[in-house]
């Protein structure tokens, strides 16, 4: 049986591109707000949720714990925290799929929790090291049973009474960072995090959103986070920017098409993430921040791009990271 030959891809120039562009919600503020509206006393609201597959496995890891999580005709979600009663016993695993984000800060919010639950994963999550997160969280009075090597499958044996640690992050990671200050929440007493490289700072933003008590600082050359628990934190409503990285590609394609404007509207730009953004304004690029603001602890501003005549430049080593998904 003979297969018919398939037709030729081509691509045509567009004349310009112009109108308005909703960016998808970023997903690091979309795990965070389902994880901290699960833990909060009162109703989170959420607007913007990026609905992919690692976000719904967070929402369903949430439900799991014995928060009530809704997703309205309208778009919007509703989680109902567990508050003072606090997390309960899955009575099946939790899979997350191919979300280690999701995984390594549940498994953080979980850790100070006088519960059992058990986390799985696909394969390719399954390979990922778990024992980052799980030495520090032991050192708080967590205990687990994992695969050698400390991957996934992985139960965790939650700590009833947890104790408040000071940690030296060994390498940059915001996720051992995050599950280290989510487990504070649920533990009398100072818990904190010294980073001697900053990391990403999505974690910290929400939870002063969300009430917690929050010391930043600098310490010996290293930023200082200290959290004071055990934290009472209050249902808020979260409205998740648009994702700088998803940004990017229709602002690429304005700038370089003849005759463009575009509008995108609510997108994130904070420091560590919004790199790409600057660096094409350095290059000659035609970007207008409007309605500048912060949002849920985030900064968030509603971009106009304009078709530009762009420069190559320099761009140091240091500013890569905060240009990188």
């Amino acid at each position: 049986m003979s297969s018919s030959p398939k037709s030729p891809l081509a691509a045509h120039a567009s004349s310009n591109i112009k109108g308005v562009v909703n960016v998808p919600g970023d997903k690091s503020t979309s795990h965070r707000a389902l994880m901290l509206g699960a833990f909060a006393e009162g109703e989170t609201t959420i607007d913007g949720l990026l609905e992919s597959e690692d976000v719904h496995a967070t929402a369903m890891a949430m439900a799991a714990l014995g928060a009530h999580v809704e997703r309205e005709q309208s778009g919007r979600w509703r989680v109902q925290g567990c508050g003072a009663r606090r997390f309960k016993s899955p009575v099946q695993e939790i899979d997350f799929g191919n979300a280690g984000t999701g995984v390594r800060l549940c498994i953080g919010l979980a850790a100070s929790s006088d519960i059992t639950a058990r986390f799985t994963g696909d394969a390719s999550l399954s390979k990922r090291p778990m024992g980052r997160v799980i030495t520090p969280l032991e050192r708080m009075g967590a205990r687990f049973s994992a695969d050698e090597g400390g991957t996934l499958p992985l139960t965790l044996y939650g700590a009833a009474h947890g104790t408040p640690i000071t940690y030296e992050l060994p390498m940059p990671s915001a996720q051992v960072k995050s599950a280290v200050l989510l487990a504070g929440l649920n533990v009398s007493g100072e818990t904190t995090v010294l980073e001697p490289v900053p990391t990403r700072d999505h974690t910290e933003r929400m939870l002063e959103a969300f009430g917690a008590d929050l010391e930043i600082s600098e310490s010996k050359g290293a930023r200082r986070i200290t959290l004071k628990g055990p934290a009472q934190l209050k249902g808020q409503h979260v409205n998740v920017p648009a994702d700088p990285s998803s940004a990017g590609f229709p602002i690429v394609a304005a700038l370089i098409t003849e005759g463009s404007e575009l509008k995108l509207p609510g997108v994130m730009m904070n420091p560590t993430r919004a790199g790409l953004i600057h660096v094409l304004r350095d290059m000659g690029g035609d970007i207008t921040l409007n309605n500048e603001r912060v949002e849920s602890g985030e900064q968030v501003a509603d971009l106009v791009v304009r078709s530009s005549k762009l420069k190559g430049i320099t761009v140091p080593p240091d500013v890569a990271p905060s240009m990188i998904d």
